[in-house]
């Protein structure tokens, strides 16, 4: 419905689109100010609503409800080759749901609440929360690094919770107090960082940091070109962005190519290998007969991904935590990738790590944040 203001017909702020063909597309445009929470003007030129996604043919799912990992799957472990019988048509479970359909939120979070003086408290149209979605709630945010938290640890059997930062340093924190136990100057930006056993393996320049968090043995692993923003180890071998290196000899056995931009972060789903990239892709690999890996499944975003964290929420349901470059983490149910729920912060989150319990923690400029899922509440 359109209204006439004096000599200016300007588009209904609340209302939809005119049912007649209007004579300029300025008038079906998405106001800036209004997606950034700042408009003021009244009356405005331009939508203050998204304009509808454009309707297409859509491929239902014959078989129903889409197939689930059994409850006792996990994220990590060996990645077993696939049999003779395996069927390589991509008729599989990824990225599928049936007659459902992933609902794209479009809500924002508050830029004047992010400041502390929205004066619309709870009438405000955007976001007054760090996240949206349900199941999950944030415990307590812990602060000292002096820039972007690019990499969270829990070493198995540890009562520290390590970080690492684009400030060049390692903190280790106490697990229940949240307290900095100490601080290890590297000299060189954290690109990533994780845990296998007692052992922490952090990415650098040029190089990957290795100690045991136990013995206290450090060792270096040289090959890496640039900075390492990725890495996994699994079944004895060190995945580090593009390369797969055998951990015993430190021989670097193959490279992933299928990507076109940076991998930025990688995750093993039983039998599947989950790479992210800046090409706005994630991918699933899946191991063929003789060795070699090959992309099975490929997830489209809106923008470059910069880490994935795997986990089960309160109901032992497979929940994928996806970091991307807009600030914010997708929360997906796998295998559909139907979205449950994102998670906003003031920069772009680097890091998420996974604790027991149900914890999980996710790391930005600002540092870092502690998260739970929360029990389902019953119904009668």
């Amino acid at each position: 419905m359109d209204l006439d203001v004096g000599n200016r017909r300007v588009f209904n702020r609340l209302g939809g689109p005119s049912a007649a063909p209007t004579d300029s597309s300025k008038q079906q445009k998405v106001c800036y100010h209004w997606r950034a929470g700042k408009c003021t003007r009244f009356p405005c030129p331009f939508l203050h609503r998204e304009l509808p996604h454009p309707s297409g043919p859509t491929t239902a799912n014959g078989s129903g409800a889409p197939k689930r990992f059994a409850d006792d799957s996990g994220f990590s472990g060996p990645v077993p080759r696939r049999g003779p019988n395996f069927n390589n048509n991509h008729n599989n479970s990824w990225g599928k749901m049936g007659a459902n359909k992933v609902v794209k939120k479009t809500e924002k979070v508050c830029n004047y609440w992010v400041q502390g003086n929205c004066n619309y408290g709870d009438k405000c149209r955007f976001l007054h929360s760090w996240s949206l979605g349900e199941g999950f709630t944030m415990l307590n945010q812990l602060d000292g690094h002096q820039k972007v938290v690019s990499g969270i640890a829990l070493p198995a059997g540890m009562d520290k919770l390590y970080t690492g930062s684009k400030d060049e340093t390692v903190r280790a924190l106490d697990t229940n107090s949240g307290q900095c136990m100490g601080v290890i100057n590297l000299g060189g930006e954290v690109g990533c960082m994780i845990s296998e056993g007692p052992w922490l393996f952090v990415g650098i320049p040029n190089v990957v940091k290795a100690w045991n968090t136990q013995t206290n043995q450090e060792l270096s692993l040289s090959g890496p070109v640039g900075q390492v923003y990725t890495m996994f180890v699994g079944n004895d071998l060190l995945f580090a962005g593009t390369q797969v290196w055998n951990l015993e000899t430190l021989q670097c056995l193959k490279t992933l190519t299928e990507h076109t931009n940076v991998v930025m972060s990688l995750l093993c789903w039983e039998q599947f290998l989950l790479s992210c990239s800046l090409d706005q892709t994630i991918k699933v690999w899946v191991a063929t007969e003789n060795g070699n890996l090959e992309v099975t499944y490929t997830h489209n975003e809106d923008h470059g991904l910069l880490n994935l964290r795997g986990m089960h929420d309160s109901e032992s349901k497979p929940v994928l935590l996806c970091a991307c470059n807009d600030n914010s983490v997708r929360l997906y149910d796998l295998p559909s990738f139907s979205e449950r729920g994102k998670i906003f912060a003031k920069h772009e989150i680097r890091a998420i790590e996974v604790g027991p319990g149900g914890l999980f923690f996710t790391g930005d400029g600002t540092g870092f944040r502690v998260w739970k899922w929360t029990e389902p509440i019953a119904t009668s």
